[in-house]
C-alpha cells in the first residue's frame, strides 16, 4: 500500500474518538483514584521513570528551552514531569472529558491543554513534538496522516511498544485500546508505508513491560 493510498481523502468518519472515550468510560487500561487512568506504561516506575530521564536530559540540553507539544498526553502523569524543562508544553488528547479534568488538575503558566484529533485536526506549533505510545493503538491512515505534520517540528521523540526479536512492521489495525503486537508488529516510521524523511535517528531508551511482552522503545528524530 502506498502512502498516497493512505492520505486523508476519505469523508468517512474514524472511530478513534468513541474508542478512546471508551477506553477511559470503561476503565479497559485500569483504574486509579482519578477518573481517568492511561494504564499501567504511564505509571509504573520501571517504565516511567527512564522515559523521564532520558526525555529530561535531552530537553535539558538546549540553552534556550524548547516549546513541546504533546500530542496524546492521556492523564498527564509523565507529562506533568516534563514542563519544567520547556519553554511553553502543550498537552493535546483526543477526549474532551481527559482534557478538561487535566486543565483542571494541573496548573502552570507555560502548560496549556488542547482536546484535538492528531489526525485531522491542525497540530500546535512547537519545536518538538512528543507521541508516545499513541500511534501504535492507530490504523495505518491516521498515522500516515501524522506523519504528514510532523515535518514540521524539529524534533520528533517517538515511544513505541516493539516485539521482541523479527517481526513484520506496521500491519495495520483498527484503531482502539489494542496495538500490533498480536500480528508480531510495531510502528517504524522510517519503513514503508509511511517512509518518514529524518535527517538523524538515535534511541533514547528502552524499557520492559511490565507484562513481559516486547519491548518500549523512545527513539529521537531530528526531522531537519
Amino acid at each position: 500500500m502506498s502512502k498516497d493510498n493512505l492520505s486523508v481523502k476519505s469523508k468517512k468518519p474514524w472511530p478513534t474518538k468513541k474508542a478512546m472515550e471508551q477506553v477511559y468510560d470503561l476503565k479497559l487500561w485500569g483504574a486509579r483514584a482519578s477518573s481517568f487512568y492511561s494504564g499501567e506504561g504511564s505509571h509504573h516506575p520501571e517504565i516511567v521513570v527512564p522515559y523521564v530521564e532520558a526525555v529530561t536530559a535531552f530537553l535539558s540540553s538546549f540553552e534556550e528551552p524548547l516549546v513541546v507539544c504533546d500530542l496524546g498526553c492521556g492523564d498527564f502523569n509523565i507529562g506533568s514531569k516534563l514542563v519544567p524543562y520547556a519553554q511553553r508544553y502543550t498537552g493535546v488528547d483526543i477526549v474532551a472529558a481527559l482534557i478538561d479534568h487535566n486543565k483542571a488538575t494541573f496548573k502552570n503558566e507555560r502548560l496549556s491543554f488542547n482536546c484535538l484529533d492528531i489526525a485531522t485536526d491542525i497540530l500546535p506549533e512547537g519545536d518538538c513534538a512528543l507521541l508516545r505510545q499513541v500511534l501504535q493503538h492507530l490504523s495505518n491512515r491516521e498515522i500516515a496522516s501524522v506523519v504528514d505534520k510532523l515535518a514540521s517540528f524539529k524534533y520528533v521523540i517517538l515511544t513505541e511498544h516493539l516485539p521482541e526479536g523479527d517481526f513484520t512492521p506496521n500491519q495495520d489495525i483498527i484503531s482502539g485500546q489494542g496495538t500490533r503486537l498480536k500480528k508480531n508488529s510495531g510502528v517504524q516510521l522510517l519503513m514503508p508505508p509511511f517512509s518518514m524523511k529524518a535527517v538523524e535517528e538515535r534511541e533514547l531508551s528502552v524499557t520492559q513491560p511490565t507484562d513481559g511482552k516486547g519491548r518500549i522503545v523512545t527513539t529521537l528524530y531530528t526531522m531537519y
